[in-house]
């Protein structure tokens, strides 16, 4: 069974073998989570996403799906992308959240990662709710069928980490 651990900080500091990059679909980098990974792993991680938007993913990353590149500088050996979904009042997208971390934690079991840190995905720019953003991920993680035997929930800011401490606890 996984175990869910919560920290707060920065998700490109946390020791795992992998760590999920809430990415947009272009996979080229952006704000949040996204740019703060592209930023703190460096070149090496752009490369090999221009390398998967050349080949395998021509159409940039459907939203809910997952794919993985080197961890560059980062403390990770790779970084797991997954596009989650933006937020809307007029249509349920949970499904596609709860695919974000599923597909990411299969892709953690091609790869035979056994350590991984999260971000809470489509929390920031994308707009989710928190207290939902919680929900779904703790859920979606506890619910998956995988071999990952350490998910480490990486809050940013304190109301985030207030949530998630009370969510796995």
């Amino acid at each position: 069974m996984i175990r869910i651990r919560v920290i707060q900080g920065d998700i490109t500091t946390v020791r795992a073998d992998a760590v999920v990059n809430a990415a947009n679909s272009t996979l080229l980098g952006g704000g949040g989570v996204d740019g703060a990974i592209h930023r703190a792993g460096g070149p090496e991680i752009l490369e090999a996403c221009r390398g998967l938007r050349a080949t395998s993913h021509r159409e940039g990353l459907p939203t809910g799906d997952a794919v993985a590149t080197t961890g560059g500088r980062l403390p990770a050996r790779w970084v797991i992308h997954t596009v989650g979904p933006v937020w809307s009042s007029q249509e349920d997208r949970t499904h596609l959240l709860r695919s974000a971390y599923a597909r990411s934690l299969a892709v953690a079991d091609e790869l035979q990662a056994r350590v991984v840190a999260f971000p809470l995905i489509s929390a920031g720019a994308y707009g989710w709710p928190l207290d939902d953003a919680v929900a779904v991920a703790v859920t979606s993680i506890r619910e998956a069928s995988t071999d990952v035997e350490d998910a480490i929930l990486v809050a940013y800011g304190e109301a985030a980490d207030r949530l998630l401490r009370a969510a796995v606890d």
